[in-house]
């Protein structure tokens, strides 16, 4: 276990770093902080010149790859790092220089454990793409399939289990101050910022979020998966169908080609909401450089390291706030949020429909091409501090990936009606699902899971009523209390101290 002393060191260190961009300013500044984050933010900025407008992200890309990762999760929490910061982190650059081929060469060889000559025919020496974590490859499989090959960088787990480890008791620590601070929760962001990096770090599970989302999708035509080849995908190696198309960054290329700028912004959107709202389960990375127009005029999606996954009820509620927020009925937005234990109970049903108000009542008036999904999330966590709602980090992740998709839609046709574009496809879905079939169906579901428990029931009960004759059960084993060898010395210590007392007592009487 790392000492406490290490921990507050490297925080120092990291510290030092921010400072020198001015990203402590923040900080130091918000009435919100610690008092003792306070005085650690000003010794580490002691001395240090400070730039009159912070750079988060040059701060974040000189702390190296795990803080790269931890800038990006944190351009999702606006709410925890403030406005200012979450723009400019958003600029985030997840690229380094390369490493070597012989490096790369040795870590495939270990990964696949056979030699590379064995496992591709050949392999292009330059990548295609180096970002803080791994690095993409283009290579030919031995039965001649052009692939994409992403590999690890090397010690790049050893470097983020120890940020990791110090990110975890700095969270503990900070939040068990209490105060606003532990409303936002900041353990529960480095749980999901290990969650990421955990399926980031094994590329196994990346490449599995993968197979899933390709599954889900088979009825989007429009939107395409690569296929992953898992012969040749271990821990540290994946190995997918590689992507020829055009990315979505170089609009004129797309122009060039005769994409139809239109009809890709709308299989975005569809492809989507198939995902957040039916599946549940998204890519939570959906920026111009992750996805590719096809030649065939479909849009792929690379790159699956961050996914968001959002469980069926808690689908249900996310459509009726959005719903009730555009058809102005407050009240049971306000009831949502108590149902799902959003909001403390002991706040206001009322009051905070009045709140809610104020967030829906500016965009009922406007055409519904002029609404935004994500503004309108935006506006709704604003609220949150009043009522000291603690932070779902999985909403805070949809709103993002909303926002995103939101701007990739608009830069291919600015023009684009989103609800237009969604309604269809929301009005089947709240159909099959709030309807009163579904619910039906639902409690059908319900009642039968039920009866099937019965048998199971009746001979549990046997089991510990047995009837007369029957033999009885067994009885429980005794509690047996478990020494841990590297504290011997403990005991050793209690029974020396036990015998020298019983000792004195036995001279004393006599």
């Amino acid at each position: 276990m790392t000492r406490p002393a290490v921990h507050v060191w490297r925080l120092l260190k990291w510290g030092r770093v921010l400072a020198r961009h001015g990203a402590l300013r923040g900080i130091e500044r918000d009435p919100n902080t610690p008092p003792q984050v306070r005085r650690l933010a000003r010794i580490a900025r002691f001395g240090a010149r400070i730039p009159k407008v912070p750079t988060y992200g040059e701060a974040f890309q000189e702390l190296g790859p795990a803080a790269i990762k931890f800038g990006q999760a944190l351009a999702t929490r606006p709410d925890l790092v403030g406005d200012e910061a979450a723009r400019n982190l958003q600029t985030l650059q997840d690229n380094l220089p390369p490493a070597p081929f012989e490096e790369v060469r040795r870590a495939i060889e270990a990964g696949l454990e056979k030699p590379l000559e064995e496992v591709f025919r050949e392999i292009d020496p330059e990548p295609v793409g180096a970002a803080s974590i791994a690095q993409v490859h283009r290579a030919v499989t031995t039965d001649g399939r052009l692939v994409a090959v992403k590999v690890l960088r090397p010690n790049i787990e050893e470097d983020f289990a120890r940020a990791l480890d110090t990110y975890e008791w700095a969270a503990a620590q900070v939040e068990a101050m209490g105060g606003e601070v532990a409303r936002l929760r900041p353990r529960a962001v480095i749980a999901q910022f290990k969650q990421w990096t955990a399926r980031e770090l094994d590329l196994r599970r990346e490449a599995a979020s993968a197979s899933e989302l390709r599954e889900n999708l088979v009825a989007e035509s429009g939107f395409y998966v690569p296929a992953i080849d898992w012969t040749r995908t271990s821990r540290r190696v994946m190995t997918l169908e590689w992507i020829d198309g055009i990315k979505l960054t170089d609009r004129d290329a797309l122009v060039e080609a005769g994409h139809d700028l239109k009809s890709l912004a709308a299989i975005l959107v569809r492809a989507f909401l198939r995902q957040a709202v039916i599946d549940g389960f998204f890519h939570a990375d959906l920026h111009q450089g992750n996805l590719f127009a096809l030649p065939d005029g479909r849009l792929a999606a690379i790159d699956f390291g961050i996914m968001g996954r959002i469980d069926r009820q808690a689908r249900f509620w996310l459509a009726e706030i959005l719903y009730g927020l555009l058809t102005g009925n407050y009240r049971r937005v306000a009831e949502i949020h108590f149902e799902a234990q959003y909001v403390p109970a002991h706040h206001n049903v009322d009051e905070f429909a009045t709140a809610l108000r104020a967030v829906g009542e500016p965009i009922r008036g406007l055409p519904v091409k002029d609404i935004s999904i994500g503004q309108m999330l935006d506006g709704l966590f604003t609220i949150t501090r009043d009522f000291d709602m603690p932070t779902q980090p999985h909403l805070l992740l949809l709103q993002k990936t909303m926002v995103m998709e939101e701007g990739v839609a608009h830069a291919l046709n600015p023009d684009i009606n989103m609800w237009e574009t969604a309604e269809p496809f929301l009005r089947e879905w709240v159909r099959g699902e709030l309807g009163p079939e579904a619910a039906l169906a639902d409690r059908i579901v319900r009642d039968v899971r039920t009866f099937a428990k019965i048998p199971d029931l009746i001979r549990r009960i046997d089991h510990y009523y047995p009837p007369p004759g029957a033999a009885p059960p067994d009885p429980p084993l005794p509690d047996v209390v478990v020494v841990q060898p590297h504290h011997y010395w403990r005991y050793v210590l209690t029974a020396a101290v036990a015998a020298a007392a019983g000792a004195g007592a036995m001279w004393l009487v006599h």
